[in-house]
């Protein structure tokens, strides 16, 4: 078997003008091509017309070339190397960013071909099985000006059956103490002890004096952690958020490669990696990130705000994880989010969702869904 092509498909809701923090009203879907007539299947979060230019591109030179030119006609058995290959000739314009996320999504598909070839589920390619469900968790943002509005919005989640639900830090937040204490009270108490709370600061603080003062309250009502406090590349920021009892989490803003998340553990001191699996190295890169976390002692919580793809790769990764972690189960009202697959994760009464164990990452995707959305 070879590889023939690898295609990029450019998706995008109408109206769509990308001026909120929210990746899933577009999308750029990863298909490698075999001699055979098998495709494996991917999709990455980042910007749709630089992974098809990074695909595309023709050679510089000897590691200046596009992801095309790297891999096409290799036997796509060779995951692993691939991998490799694909980082080494892209290396004098890739090894971090961008580049990483077109690998990413490359490696994907190539783990999704893998299992189709070998009729296994990508789960079960990955090792042995130490759960067949996963607790899901939800993002509710806004939270809510008022305790009435925290209620609503967090009625969202747990309609959606949730038992663990991820709030947005506002810039109001570090203004206000009082008043965010408050509403941080009414969520805690409207959910009840049994629910996991977890904190997205995403941004919304730029210095580590913004958010430390939020800190004792996330402890007081036992957040499960709190993520992105900080910009990405202030690691000594990162590192003043230890000491309150409240694990720390980053990486999802755009870490790639097991050496970023090296530096963050080390440096940034945090907990818990939460690597995007189709922008920080695909689930080759993911399995070495997993591996650095644990001899450091420290956590990997997968993010993912895209699509059921994207969920797939990640509950194929956290069956086989040697900690019970949650999925992020994206609550966009994108219809690229929920319709892209012919295969749905609804989650059970349990607040887990169920492992596929179907073939390759074990979904299809919706032709007429592409159809109405793809980008000429």
């Amino acid at each position: 078997m070879k590889i023939v092509d690898i295609e990029v498909i450019e998706l995008r809701v109408p109206g769509w003008t990308g001026e909120t923090f929210d990746g899933s009203y577009d999308n750029c879907l990863v298909l490698v091509h075999t001699d055979e007539g098998l495709t494996g299947v991917a999709e990455v979060d980042s910007v749709p017309s630089v992974i098809r230019a990074i695909v595309d591109a023709r050679r510089s030179h000897t590691h200046a070339m596009g992801l095309k030119e790297a891999i096409v006609g290799a036997d796509p058995s060779d995951v692993e190397g691939l991998w490799e290959r694909m980082y080494d000739l892209t290396s004098y314009y890739g090894r971090r960013g961008a580049v990483i996320h077109a690998i990413s999504a490359v490696d994907i598909a190539l783990w999704d071909l893998r299992g189709k070839v070998q009729n296994k589920s990508v789960g079960a390619l990955l090792g042995t099985r130490q759960r067949d469900r996963v607790l899901a968790y939800g993002t509710v943002y806004p939270l809510g000006e008022t305790t009435d509005e925290v209620r609503s919005n967090i009625d969202r989640g747990l309609k959606l059956g949730l038992k663990a639900i991820k709030i947005v830090a506002d810039p109001f937040w570090r203004d206000d103490i009082d008043k965010t204490a408050s509403l941080i009270r009414a969520a805690r108490d409207h959910v009840g002890p049994d629910i996991r709370l977890m904190v997205d600061a995403a941004t919304a603080w730029a210095k580590a004096e913004e958010g430390l003062p939020l800190m004792p309250i996330f402890k007081e009502h036992d957040f499960f952690w709190v993520e992105a406090p900080l910009p990405i590349d202030d690691l000594d920021g990162h590192a003043r958020f230890q000491g309150f009892g409240v694990p720390i989490g980053g990486g999802d803003l755009g870490l790639t490669t097991h050496y970023e998340y090296e530096a963050a553990f080390e440096r940034g001191k945090i907990d818990i990696a939460q690597p995007d699996v189709t922008m920080a190295g695909g689930i080759t890169e993911l399995r070495r990130i997993a591996d650095l976390a644990r001899r450091l002692g420290k956590r990997v919580v997968t993010h993912g705000y895209k699509s059921n793809i994207t969920i797939a790769a990640n509950l194929a990764f956290l069956s086989r994880h040697w900690m019970d972690e949650p999925c992020e189960y994206s609550t966009s009202q994108s219809p690229l989010r929920w319709h892209l697959t012919r295969e749905s994760f609804p989650i059970g009464l349990d607040g887990r969702i169920a492992v596929p164990e179907a073939p390759g990452l074990g979904v299809s995707l919706d032709p007429e869904t592409i159809a109405k959305y793809r980008v000429a």
